[in-house]
Parts: C-alpha cells; sequence; structure tokens
C-alpha cells in the first residue's frame, strides 16, 4: 500500500498542478506544506510552487515538479562540498 506522501508524488509525476486545499482533500493530508517540504529536503524530488490567479481572480499557489535549474543544482554541489548534505 503506498502512503500518502507516495501518492502524492506520483500524482506530481504524472504532471498534476495541485493546490493545497487540493492535496488535503485528495491524498487526506493535514499539511500539504509539510509534506511538499520532505517531498524537496528528503527526497530531492522537485516541486516549484507556481503563484497564479483562479476563476473569480483569487491569488492562488499551485504546486507542480519541474526540472532543478542550474543554480538549484550547483547549490546541491556546494553544500555537498561544505559537509552540510
Amino acid at each position: 500500500m503506498m502512503t500518502q506522501k507516495q501518492k502524492l508524488r506520483s500524482a506530481f509525476e504524472n504532471g498534476a498542478r495541485l493546490t493545497s486545499k487540493q492535496i488535503r482533500a485528495q491524498f487526506k493530508i493535514a499539511s500539504p506544506t509539510k509534506v511538499i517540504s520532505q517531498l524537496r529536503l528528503e527526497d530531492g524530488f522537485p516541486v516549484y510552487a507556481n503563484v497564479g490567479k483562479d476563476s473569480r481572480g483569487n491569488r492562488v499557489t499551485r504546486f507542480k515538479t519541474g526540472n532543478p535549474s542550474r543554480r538549484v543544482i550547483a547549490a546541491g554541489y556546494r553544500a555537498m562540498a561544505l559537509g552540510l548534505a
């Protein structure tokens, strides 16, 4: 059986763009930002937050995966060189 985090990761890998509210409802995750932080920091999974507007013009943040920029990769290598990772 897959964990909630694994289900969320699978959804992201399949191209899902989800808000925190959608993550709570679909995956029964009480703290979406905590799980997203775990995906980023513990699993090294590139989850990005994109701010936009919904159909009513309200500001909304949608999370999705993408390719890490060269800058992010370079920061990771620097952290490893300094013994931080």
